[in-house]
């Protein structure tokens, strides 16, 4: 919390910049160990989940119940298991998600050894359809399973111990000034704006391949703002960027400054506002209820476990594979 000005402080323009700062970096570093500190439960997840039917949405010709922690307990071999709690379909911690998955698929699969995908979303199955093929979520490929889930209710989240948002049992509140209070940082949980301000602010050493990849399936799917200049001959093919030529060097960091919260623009203005009637939640709890993920091993064993601290704040998947590096090594 910023300090009350008081005669033995004169809060002048810079120092408030700089208490803002200071909050950002405080905030970035405790996000930064947020993987470390989860629930019991999602740190046992072929325990917590154990029970815990979801609706299978693709494959097509598939629409059984699936039971998620008994999937979890009977894993053999070497193979891993990457399970999202995702939130509501239109949500942009469920779009990221999935944007992340589609973008890191390669990856997942050869370097952190993922040879199956449980993607859950907290909507019907006529909605989970709709936002996959918004994004052009992957079926499978590269020697990866993909399984996309319904939970219209947001059991499996509760049950790994997904965040249920700001004061989710006061029933004095509307759902939507829940959501409002959290998309602009009052909580707890308190990490939205740490996951917002960087879309805005870049990262010189940032990574923008996931980010690069979704504006392009965005542009080529109609969506606004279009920044990508493709090749009339290979539509696939990124030519250039507009951020490439901004100013003082900063067209060269690794994320620039607008760079994410152009993309989450997109998401906001073709996604979410446009098919807002199709994407909402059909249980309010989960207009206000978080996501969160984990990777595991042989039998049911967690190998990283998150929980999203407030919107947007869904996990670095390099984090993840370098996680999953680390214990290969072990």
């Amino acid at each position: 919390m910023l300090p009350t000005p008081s005669r033995g402080i004169r809060c002048t323009p810079t120092l408030s910049w700089c208490l803002v700062l200071a909050l950002f970096v405080q905030q970035s570093f405790i996000r930064s160990l947020d993987a470390l500190v989860v629930p019991l439960s999602a740190a046992k997840p072929a325990e917590s989940l154990a029970g815990v039917s979801v609706q299978k949405v693709f494959p097509e010709h598939d629409s059984s119940a699936l039971d998620i922690g008994a999937e979890l307990s009977g894993i053999t071999g070497d193979g891993k298991t990457m399970v999202v709690l995702g939130t509501y379909a239109g949500d942009f911690n469920t779009i990221e998600y999935m944007q992340k998955i589609r973008a890191f698929l390669p990856e997942l699969q050869s370097r952190g050894g993922i040879d199956r995908i449980l993607m859950v979303v907290n909507g019907e199955p006529t909605q989970c359809k709709l936002v996959a093929r918004l994004l052009d979520f992957p079926t499978g490929g590269g020697g990866v399973e993909i399984e996309l889930l319904s939970d219209p209710h947001g059991e499996a989240g509760r049950a790994f111990g997904v965040s249920r948002g700001f004061r989710p049992d006061d029933d004095s509140l509307s759902p939507f000034v829940k959501q409002f209070c959290s998309g602009i940082g009052i909580g707890p949980p308190w990490m939205t704006l740490p996951a917002v301000l960087p879309g805005y602010f870049g990262d010189p050493n940032g990574r923008r391949e996931w980010i690069e990849e979704s504006l392009k399936q965005g542009q080529l799917s109609g969506r606004w703002p279009s920044i990508l200049e493709l090749d009339e001959n290979d539509e696939n093919r990124i030519l250039a960027n507009k951020f490439d030529d901004a100013p003082l060097g900063v067209g060269k960091w690794g994320r620039r400054p607008f760079e994410l919260a152009t993309l989450r623009l997109q998401s906001l203005v073709g996604i979410q506002i446009k098919h807002w009637s199709e994407l909402k939640p059909v249980d309010d709890r989960c207009l206000t209820q978080h996501g969160g993920c984990t990777v595991v091993g042989k039998g049911g064993n967690a190998l990283y476990s998150w929980v999203d601290r407030g919107l947007c704040d869904v996990p670095d998947l390099h984090d993840i594979l370098d996680a999953l590096s680390a214990v290969k090594k072990e």
